[in-house]
């Protein structure tokens, strides 16, 4: 018997090449060429595969109707937020997470709203059986007869059945599952997933059908599968937090129909997932106030603003090395902060250990959150609380003034609708706008003049 062929393919670009390579030669990553058996050789008589392209001709641009695209309503309002506004017509949407984030709860719930607006949906699962499914929609209450259910994991049969179902909507969960027999690798292999995304890409464009692909993460957080599987697909969502939690955060990070950065914020109930209206009243409804180290910041993300407690626990340390521990910030970040504040305010954290956490499980990455950062830990280190009723916003360069930012309206149109009366930002920021009725805006322009400021000008 022959000895089957195997080539080595990159996991993160997909490049193969008969033999083994420390570094990939096609995009230079390290370590991610996996073996893999090769694609069975084809007969000479065998027809191709490929299906012809589309025939289209080339037109002047100023020739293209500007029509809107056709989209679908999920039924959920932050969904339809994170998508730009809805489902597109024969669109390829990748959404990623954790195991148990709540993935499938949440698309088989969009497949019950569309199958009440009329819809017809095909759910295709690839993990679990039909009864399975049956069961976590018995949970949600969801019967609806133009939702069919799949347990399958061949793409063939999966293309005969959406041609002759012809849905609005498909769900894949998940791809990673998905092969196709003509190809001699294992389903999660390189080739699978690469081979097994295009059919669907094109079965998409083809039909008109919009379909939604379940993908598996990596212990880093990113999807599995070669990288170009996110450059093949029109959408790629996250679906983030921890599941201890009761929060989910769904972010878009690639739309070719609407903006990225967008974030929708979903609660886990015992009726699937359900959507957070309000969330910045949501994530400060259990704050401490009058507790010393907390400090209330109003970030963006995407076009929405949202106010979260940021807070900072500082103690005497008493190893040689104090710890810097750090949940919802970058840790590198904190560390500059940190020196910033002992060399240009002259609070001492050497012998400090600083512990920072963002309540909710939010993800500060915008420079904007630097003053709030600073002051929660300063308000710890001097035992001081700050007033319930100051929000604080600006970026910290290193020579320790106060930088403005961006879209600076919006985020103090916020604070003052979750009344607060105060906000602390940067002088230039607050040179450039009128403060709404009932609202005082502090600018300053050192990380210094902030302290003395928000604790009334005391020093310890």
């Amino acid at each position: 018997m022959a000895k089957e062929k195997t080539v080595y393919a990159c996991t993160a670009c997909g490049y193969e090449t008969p033999r083994w390579a420390g570094r990939c030669p096609g995009c230079g990553a390290w370590n991610t060429m996996e073996e893999t058996l090769a694609a069975a050789a084809a007969g000479p008589a065998k027809a191709p595969k490929q299906r012809p392209g589309t025939g289209a001709e080339p037109r002047p641009i100023t020739e293209i109707p500007e029509d809107d695209t056709l989209r679908l309503s999920t039924g959920i309002e932050e969904l339809n937020r994170v998508l730009g506004g809805g489902i597109v017509e024969g669109s390829l949407v990748l959404l990623g997470g954790d195991p148990g984030i709540g993935k499938s709860t949440l698309l088989i719930q969009v497949c019950a709203n569309l199958c009440r607006a009329g819809h017809r949906v095909l759910y295709v699962s690839g993990e679990e059986s039909a009864r399975q499914i049956k069961l976590r929609a018995a949970r949600l209450g969801i019967r609806e007869k133009e939702l069919y259910v799949l347990a399958e994991n061949a793409m063939d049969n999966i293309e005969k059945h959406m041609r002759e179902l012809a849905p609005d909507m498909m769900v894949v969960d998940s791809i990673q599952t998905m092969y196709r027999p003509e190809l001699a690798s294992a389903p999660g292999s390189v080739s699978q997933i690469r081979e097994s995304t295009s059919l669907l890409l094109r079965l998409a464009k083809e039909s008109g059908t919009a379909v939604f692909l379940v993908g598996h993460v990596t212990k880093e957080g990113a999807i599995a599968g070669p990288r170009m599987l996110e450059h093949m697909v029109d959408v790629v969502l996250y679906f983030e937090g921890d599941r201890q939690q009761e929060y989910r955060l769904l972010r878009a990070v690639k739309n070719r129909f609407g903006s990225v950065n967008e974030l929708g914020v979903f609660q886990m109930t015992e009726k699937g997932m359900q959507v957070v209206a309000n969330p910045s009243e949501q994530l400060l409804s259990h704050r401490a106030k009058g507790a010393s180290g907390s400090v209330v910041f109003c970030g963006l993300e995407g076009t929405r603003p949202l106010l979260c407690d940021v807070q900072a626990l500082a103690s005497q340390s008493w190893f040689g090395t104090p710890r810097r521990t750090v949940e919802g910030a970058d840790s590198s970040r904190v560390a500059l902060l940190l020196a910033v504040l002992e060399k240009r305010a002259g609070l001492k954290t050497y012998n400090q250990d600083v512990y920072i956490n963002v309540a909710g499980g939010l993800e500060l990455s915008e420079p904007a959150a630097d003053l709030a950062l600073c002051m929660a830990v300063a308000s710890s280190l001097r035992d001081e609380a700050v007033p319930a009723d100051v929000a604080v916003v600006g970026e910290i360069g290193l020579a320790g003034e106060i930088r403005a930012i961006p879209q600076c309206e919006r985020r103090v149109a916020e604070c003052q609708r979750l009344g607060f009366t105060t906000v602390l930002l940067p002088k230039e920021n607050a040179r450039r706008m009128k403060a709404p009725e009932g609202l005082r805006l502090l600018g300053v322009d050192t990380v210094m003049q902030a302290i003395a400021v928000l604790f009334c000008g005391k020093t310890r």
